[in-house]
């Protein structure tokens, strides 16, 4: 059996994919990105993610994230994406979309956070371990000891009577135009209550804005636990639906 699997990473803003090489832990090809359809409704997503599959002509399993919390397949739910998601069996769908091929749907930062703990920042650590995603929302993926703890959602938490996301995501950065020292401070406010909640050991910063570390961390202090980016930056995704494809459902 090759060790190549296709990963497809649903996004806010993009819907994005390719073969995943899994001995490397590393896309085989260079990723094919649609644009998500608004409204992103299931069937125009899916439409987008039969597109991506179909433009590298692949034709075995498929991994697949969602922004929302999913349990065996079924979407639960879609805070950055249509409400009609609620409560779809995406994996069946999906599936059907593409032929019968067989697809796992997994919450996109527990995506994310497998791969970095398999083959990025996250490798060979023990204890603790807290990957967030900072993009259009805030992502969580919680792991002890190398397992993890899926659908954490930490992004909601609440902060001075706000969800969290609201405030500290790179879209709260942009639609609010602060300063990266400023955005850093939320930042901060927000790692400084999930380590109450959690002690963890390390934080993983993922997402896009983990492509510039320097702008951010050096500004963030007082959390005791160790913070270091996204070693994978935004292909992780990618290559943890892949993995969990490879496994069967998470």
């Amino acid at each position: 059996m090759s060790m190549e699997i296709f990963g497809v990473d649903i996004g806010g803003s993009g819907i994005k994919g390719a073969p995943v090489d899994l001995e490397r832990g590393d896309l085989a090809q260079e990723r094919h990105k649609v644009l998500t359809p608004q409204p992103a409704t299931p069937d125009g997503v899916a439409g987008c993610v039969v597109e991506v599959v179909e433009h590298f002509g692949w034709d075995g399993p498929v991994g697949v994230t969602f922004p929302g919390v999913v349990t065996g397949g079924v979407t639960r739910t879609a805070a950055n994406m249509d409400k009609a998601w609620i409560g779809v069996d995406t994996a069946s769908l999906l599936s059907a979309r593409l032929g019968g091929r067989p697809v796992t749907v997994l919450n996109d930062a527990d995506a994310a956070g497998v791969a970095e703990m398999t083959y990025g920042a996250g490798r060979g650590r023990s204890g603790t371990v807290i990957l967030l995603t900072l993009g259009t929302g805030i992502g969580s993926a919680l792991f002890t000891d190398g397992h993890l703890v899926p659908n954490s959602e930490l992004g909601h938490l609440e902060l001075k009577g706000h969800d969290a996301e609201t405030r500290a995501s790179v879209k709260a950065k942009e639609d609010g135009d602060l300063t990266w020292g400023h955005w850093a401070h939320r930042v901060q406010k927000y790692l400084a209550h999930v380590e109450m909640l959690f002690s963890p050991d390390l934080f993983i910063i993922g997402g896009g804005v983990s492509r510039k570390p320097e702008k951010f961390l050096p500004l963030i202090e007082g959390i005791r636990a160790e913070i270091v980016p996204a070693e994978l930056q935004n292909n992780a995704g990618i290559v943890g639906a892949a993995m969990a494809a490879r496994g069967g459902t998470p």
